[in-house]
């Protein structure tokens, strides 16, 4: 808690002894209290226990120890793509992927001063990307920090009217702050997907449209990604994303993370990850859960 800008402490300790005492209801999620991550939680969970955590990691650990039954991680957004690190946090975590929850994002400089006066913005990297030409055009610096809302509880503990910070709307109140501007993100469609991380899968039982999530490794020989992409292809399987990242620095072992629509048990995805196998050194699926919003 003492990670926490002061005037957010408060409001930490409150949402923390209310999640310690119904653990069952607790949703873990990165960010001090008026964070997005706190409103998806809130939007996705309207009976839970909003838990907060300083970064993803210590999501992540209120989950697997117990302290909250899930943890909802933003993963990509709209304007400014990967946010979290899901590839490397979620496989050595022992937690799958239970659901999915999409939430349009809006921003608000506020601060303690006119806008007139203002010279650097403060906020999470992303937040910061998805803003970067509103504050260029006004000579505005961004600084980076970990979260939103933590941001502007950081400028309401400095009292600087030359510092704002950039967060969700509702921070404003939260902190004491006065909203210098709204809606200031680069393009109205900013979406940011979030993911649940829970200790265990449900069965991927009943009707609807279903979303399954996995990792894999190709094998170091020519054409290696093209044909094990083929099997999804021919069986008529949809993949929503997939991207490539680095592991251990070999330059090398490329590793996959991709998205697929569907459930295992269905013949098409079965005989795609059949052939996906074949051609991979090893495949691993991170969990299989209901769409919460058509692709395309």
């Amino acid at each position: 808690m003492e990670n926490f800008a002061e005037p957010a402490r408060a409001l930490v300790a409150q949402m923390t002894q209310a999640a310690a005492a119904a653990p069952d209801r607790a949703v873990a999620f990165q960010g001090a209290p008026g964070a997005n991550s706190h409103i998806a939680a809130l939007e996705a969970f309207p009976d839970g226990l909003p838990l907060p955590c300083f970064d993803f990691a210590d999501a992540i650990d209120a989950v697997r120890d117990g302290r909250a039954d899930c943890a909802i991680i933003p993963i990509e957004n709209s304007l400014h793509g990967r946010v979290a690190d899901i590839h490397f946090l979620l496989p050595e975590s022992g937690l799958v992927i239970t659901g999915e929850h999409f939430l349009g994002i809006r921003y608000a400089l506020m601060g303690q001063g006119p806008l007139s006066g203002v010279r650097e913005a403060m906020s999470h990297p992303q937040a910061l990307g998805q803003c970067r030409h509103w504050l260029r055009e006004r000579g505005i610096a961004p600084v980076a920090y970990p979260d939103t809302a933590g941001a502007a509880a950081v400028v309401a503990e400095r009292g600087d009217p030359a510092l704002a910070a950039l967060a969700p709307p509702g921070a404003a109140a939260l902190y004491g702050l006065e909203t210098l501007a709204s809606d200031i993100a680069d393009a109205d469609h900013n979406t940011t997907r979030f993911v649940v991380l829970a200790r265990a899968g449900h069965p991927p039982i009943g009707e609807g449209a279903w979303m399954t999530t996995l990792i894999f490794e190709v094998k170091n020989v020519p054409a290696a990604l093209y044909k094990a992409m083929g099997g999804f292809a021919t069986n008529g399987v949809n993949m929503t994303k997939l991207e490539s990242y680095q592991r251990g620095g070999s330059f090398a072992a490329t590793e996959f993370y991709a998205d697929v629509e569907g459930r295992p048990g269905e013949p098409g995805l079965d005989r795609a990850f059949e052939e996906l196998g074949f051609h991979s050194k090893w495949v691993r699926v991170l969990g299989t859960y209901r769409r919460a919003r058509a692709r395309g």
